[in-house]
């Protein structure tokens, strides 16, 4: 039996490397279990990689997306674990595509009160957006925060879990569109600025001190805005380079600033430090599951729509995360 797929052939700046295609359905191997995708949420390094650009580089031809959500169909012989009809959230390349075998171990339950659209969009931004800001940053309640690309899925992630460690947010936006659009998915609980005189408005809302932490997934001119008003003592979150440029500092600025700058790998974390990796994941899924926090869905496209998915990320058109439903 065969199943769609979407296949990048050749690395390209304009989707053009990018092709529907049939591929047999995989057996699950040792350790493994088939899931029917229901959902698969597209991000920023999924679009990376399309490009070459990304620091994962996968032989051609593969599959893309990296996060999803579906029902277990079978599994190896040696998973006690999961059973038929499992709705599960899993992860790893090849997941727009209307079946995959993924690791047993690495899955999760989806949260009832999550459809299989938000259940895919959960685990990277909000893991993401938990290493960060409760371990690396050590977040107090009362602290302020800024989230810079707070319209995008780890932005967005960022400002919603901020709300439940009891954090001043100011979610910045690159657009008036985009800041609308914020503000209604999280006013009172964030004040959403942007896009122009990011500094003064920092200083104005934090008493001129400056903000504690800074959760920064886009780099570039941001990142050089930001250098100036953490405030000191402050963290300062290098999660990202959506904006394209990677920026530098003199190390003489943190050092007269008197704030730390910190990188941000929650998936990296997690492999060197396997218990508090679970913990995390645990951690996010119990809130998930209290309905404390939810992903932003913008919209979920069937399979044959996978172009106009890419295009609007590529834009920078998605509020949160785009979805692709494969059997739509």
């Amino acid at each position: 039996m065969t199943m769609r797929v979407l296949e990048v052939r050749a690395l390209s700046d304009d989707l053009s490397g990018l092709a529907l295609a049939d591929r047999p359905i995989p057996q699950p191997g040792p350790g493994e279990v088939l899931v029917r995708i229901e959902a698969v949420a597209l991000g920023f390094p999924d679009l990376l990689m399309t490009q070459g650009l990304y620091q994962a580089k996968p032989p051609l031809p593969f599959v893309p997306g990296m996060e999803c959500a579906g029902v277990v169909v079978d599994r190896g012989a040696d998973v006690t674990t999961w059973h038929a009809g499992d709705r599960v959230i899993c992860g790893g390349l090849g997941g727009v595509a209307q079946y995959g075998a993924f690791a047993g171990d690495a899955m999760q339950p989806l949260p009832e009160c999550l459809t299989f659209a938000e259940g895919a969009a959960l685990r990277v931004a909000y893991l993401t957006a938990w290493v960060a800001l409760h371990r690396l940053g050590r977040a107090q309640p009362g602290e302020s925060l800024v989230v810079h690309g707070a319209a995008g899925g780890v932005g967005l992630a960022a400002v919603d879990l901020a709300r439940e460690l009891g954090l001043r947010t100011i979610a910045v936006v690159s657009s008036d569109a985009k800041r609308n659009a914020v503000q209604a998915l999280c006013h009172p609980e964030a004040v959403v600025i942007g896009p122009t005189a990011i500094r003064a408005q920092v200083l104005d809302l934090t008493g001129g001190r400056g903000a504690d932490l800074v959760y920064d997934p886009v780099g570039g001119d941001v990142f050089d805005e930001a250098c100036r008003y953490t405030a000191f003592g402050g963290r300062l979150l290098v999660v990202g380079f959506a904006g394209g440029r990677i920026a530098t500092v003199g190390a003489n600025i943190p050092l007269i600033k008197g704030f730390s700058i910190i990188g941000v790998r929650a998936g990296e974390y997690g492999r060197r430090f396997p218990e508090l990796g679970r913990e995390n994941l645990d951690a996010i899924h119990a809130l998930a599951r209290q309905g404390r926090i939810r992903p932003h869905v913008h919209a979920a496209l069937p399979l044959d729509r996978w172009r106009d998915a890419f295009a609007a990320m590529q834009d920078r058109q998605v509020i949160g995360r785009t979805v692709i439903l494969p059997h739509a």
